[in-house]
């Protein structure tokens, strides 16, 4: 009877969050300390700069690294992935959320995934650069944000007809593939837009 509400855990989506946001948050500590070098001397070499495509001190200096209240993105990325590590943290413990927790929470992700997708967007269409610690945001909120979501869906947090929750229950059995299949598209367009395979031959 003990081992009934551990079994009902939801470790995997757990664990993807914590390693997710452990990633994000890694990711944008390293790029605030890049952005200090950088306030404190603009020339200076960051270690995050390995190419004219590959770098990230030229998106650090752009307008799109601070869009909200000239507050540089980093900062704001320190604060938001506490928040998957700390709910993936709670799932493991055997922690449960009411509905509007769930629904909140989807809506932050969201929020994030919005916020890289414009990134990303910015980064091909108008900087020409690929940053590498953006990248490793990217690579940490796509996943979050599909398996928040189609949990959500699957389960009735989000209501949907019968028949779409079904469909969204497959689906979420194929986040990976789904993740997957959405860094393919970032790689195609970063491809077609900047050309990466012909700058590193």
């Amino acid at each position: 009877m003990t081992d009934a509400p551990a079994a009902r855990r939801p470790i995997a989506l757990a664990v993807l969050l914590i390693v997710g946001g452990l990633a994000g948050w890694i990711a944008a500590f390293a790029l605030t300390l890049e952005k200090i070098a950088i306030l404190e001397n603009p020339d200076a070499p960051l270690a995050c700069d390995l190419s004219i495509l590959i770098q990230c001190g030229k998106n650090l200096g752009q307008w799109q690294g601070e869009v909200f209240f000239g507050v540089p993105n980093p900062l704001w990325g320190l604060g938001g992935f506490v928040a998957p590590i700390a709910v993936g943290v709670a799932l493991l413990a055997g922690a449960r959320f009411a509905r509007w927790f769930w629904i909140a929470f989807n809506v932050g992700l969201a929020g994030a995934l919005a916020f890289v997708i414009w990134l990303i967007g910015q980064s091909l269409f108008a900087i020409f650069t690929l940053c590498p610690w953006c990248m490793v945001v990217w690579v940490a909120t796509i996943p979050m944000f599909w398996a928040v979501t189609l949990r959500n869906l699957s389960n009735g947090t989000i209501p949907v007809p019968e028949g779409a929750r079904r469909f969204f229950a497959g689906a979420y059995e194929w986040v990976p593939l789904i993740t997957l299949g959405s860094y393919l598209v970032i790689a195609i367009l970063a491809q077609w837009r900047l050309d990466v395979l012909g700058s590193l031959f």
